[in-house]
């Protein structure tokens, strides 16, 4: 995702190449709440989402800094 800023609905992937302490099996798949428009270090966000769970379902709600071009929309 290189310019694009993910929105309201948007599945990702958030691996090591959005941040490090998603590196590896600690990868997850996230829905998109809301990214926090408040202004942070050039190309990073704040997101709020939910985390899923194999089945898709959301297992868990959380707040996630990441890189944005680190982030692969899947829907």
């Amino acid at each position: 995702m290189t310019d694009d800023v993910p929105r309201a609905g948007d599945v990702l992937h958030v691996g090591g190449a959005a941040s490090v302490q998603f590196a590896g099996d600690r990868a997850l798949m996230f829905r998109v709440i809301r990214v926090d428009p408040r202004l942070t270090y050039a190309g990073w966000l704040w997101i709020d989402g939910y985390v899923l769970g194999p089945t898709g379902d959301a297992t868990e709600r959380r707040l996630i800094f990441v890189r944005r071009d680190g982030l692969k929309k899947l829907r």
